[in-house]
């Protein structure tokens, strides 16, 4: 693919004003959102030792405030428990979904879209449905156009111009177009040979779908014979963008999951074409997190590190650390939702069970950045397609931004908000020191790689960017390896005695979806 050839030449005088003599404007910025020696003391045990200072009890008790643990305490409110407390171990709960805000703009930390979603996935539909997203009309469900992501959605920067859409289209060749005919055809028939559904664990395993978890998919697609450039950057992106991972990474189930589960790929010309409509807000999935939050109240308690999950006789124990009071705080519970991410859960919980174990010793996970680029006027562009709501610089090493202005209806030009993405787990771009290389580049090193990113299509960046606030993921999403999907099984909630488990870990990828149905199951089965 010679993508580091492309990279070099695209970058251009853009990344050589930036690194040879004059540094950018002075750009203020740190880095945000998450407390990474919080989630490091955890590690290394630093909180377990002592006794507690307090015992506490309330019926069910919820560890973790991703969207699995809000998703459950949903679920215990809409069943009548009102009982319960939930423990997250950030300042705000949301996990990947949380939003920010920088000069005051609305922003998304994490994830910034909801696709809309299928039948599969009522217990979203439903959500939807209560925070008045969507509804009946003359038989027919209707989504709030407000919320939509509003045209024009995407664009790709790529051989100097913008073009609609990120497949790269124009100025290809006949090879190319016949290669995504061809990769369109095998997604149609892989659709009716292995079913797909998100969630995932609506779709049951089959010998077809087992024989894609066994390999990658940059097998696969050698396999198939497509190996066009210009196909395997846009699958490569695809994989990054919900993976955290490349091609030669992630599974080949992975990989087809990712358009068979919701309507396919879909070639240059196809008249049948159905772009996927999606949900999205200024601050990301932060306003669905947000809301999930609202209702708690006091029963949601944030900058609480749990450190010890263990069953007794008559119920649950649970040892935390409260990160305001530095005291450890022991909690007793008839049930206990553990709502952690995998490699978490299994260090916490005592005598941990053997899907917990097995799942622990499979799971691999990437690493992210997300970027919020404050810039104080709009920025200059390049020909070609109208400024959207996703933008990707083609060959690049990030994912492209989408800006936090797109959903207003008000067209004055005025300051708006970037969120930038950059995957760190391994693919054709990066090996596999990305957490490392995520701990120990400075502000500025990331700060300067996104400005080189950016001044290709936007010259002025640089001049125009007055803050950047970066959030870190050490371990931001499951990669769905090869051989994990078998691993992991297909069941609904794993449940050990009082222990019920939830998260999108047990999906073995990351997006709201899984996780939000997970959470909600766990809790109809805590209650």
């Amino acid at each position: 693919m010679q993508r580091r050839a492309f990279i070099g030449s695209a970058l251009g005088a853009g990344a050589l004003a930036l690194s040879g003599c004059d540094a950018p404007r002075a750009i203020t910025g740190g880095f945000t959102g998450i407390d990474v020696a919080r989630g490091h003391a955890l590690r290394d045990g630093a909180w377990r030792a002592g006794a507690p200072s307090a015992v506490r009890r309330t019926r069910v008790l919820i560890a973790g405030g991703g969207v699995a643990g809000l998703a459950a305490a949903r679920a215990l409110r809409t069943r009548g428990v009102d009982d319960f407390v939930l423990l997250e171990l950030e300042d705000t709960a949301g996990g990947n979904s949380r939003g920010g805000a920088v000069e005051g703009i609305a922003c998304p930390l994490g994830a910034h879209y909801l696709p809309v979603p299928g039948d599969d996935a009522h217990e979203v539909q439903d959500l939807l449905e209560e925070l008045g997203l969507r509804r009946r009309l003359a038989g027919r469900w209707e989504y709030d156009e407000r919320h939509l992501c509003h045209s024009p959605q995407e664009r790709l920067f790529f051989q100097g111009e913008w073009h609609d859409g990120l497949l790269p289209v124009q100025g290809v060749g006949a090879g190319t177009l016949a290669q995504y005919r061809r990769f369109a055809q095998r997604v149609d028939e892989l659709q009716h040979a292995a079913r797909f559904a998100i969630p995932s664990l609506r779709a049951p395993s089959t010998p077809a779908s087992l024989a894609l978890d066994s390999m990658t998919f940059g097998h696969w697609l050698d396999a198939e014979g497509l190996g066009d450039a210009h196909l395997r950057w846009y699958l490569e992106y695809c994989c990054r963008d919900d993976y955290g991972a490349g091609l030669a990474q992630v599974s080949a189930w992975a990989g087809i999951h990712y358009f068979a589960s919701r309507h396919g790929f879909h070639a240059p010309g196809d008249d049948n074409a159905d772009r996927d409509a999606v949900l999205t807000w200024p601050e990301g999935n932060g306003w669905l997190a947000q809301r999930l939050a609202a209702p708690l109240g006091e029963r949601l308690r944030t900058g609480q590190v749990v450190t010890r999950i263990a069953q007794a006789r008559d119920g649950v124990e649970v040892d935390v650390f409260d990160a305001s009071t530095k005291a450890l705080v022991r909690w007793q519970a008839e049930r206990c939702i553990v709502a952690l991410p995998v490699f978490i859960a299994a260090r916490v919980v005592e005598n941990p069970p053997e899907p917990l174990r097995r799942a622990a010793a499979a799971l691999q996970y990437a690493p992210w950045l997300v970027a919020n680029v404050h810039l104080d006027a709009p920025l200059a562009d390049r020909p070609g397609a109208a400024p959207s709501w996703d933008n990707v610089v083609y060959g690049t090493r990030g994912l492209g931004y989408v800006d936090a202005r797109h959903q207003t209806l008000d067209p004055t030009p005025r300051a708006t908000v970037l969120t930038w993405y950059r995957p760190l787990g391994p693919s054709a771009f990066d090996g596999a020191d990305g957490r490392r290389q995520l701990l120990d580049q400075p502000w500025s090193a990331w700060r300067d790689a996104l400005l080189a990113e950016l001044s290709v299509p936007h010259p002025d960046i640089a001049e125009r960017a007055t803050r950047i606030d970066i959030t870190r993921y050490g371990h931001a999403m499951a990669i769905p390896t090869p051989g994990l999907r078998a691993q992991l099984g297909n069941e609904g909630t794993v449940v050990a005695g009082r222990l019920a488990f939830a998260h999108a870990d047990w999906s073995g990828y990351s997006i709201f979806e899984e996780a939000f149905t997970r959470g909600h199951l766990a809790g109809i089965a805590s209650t």
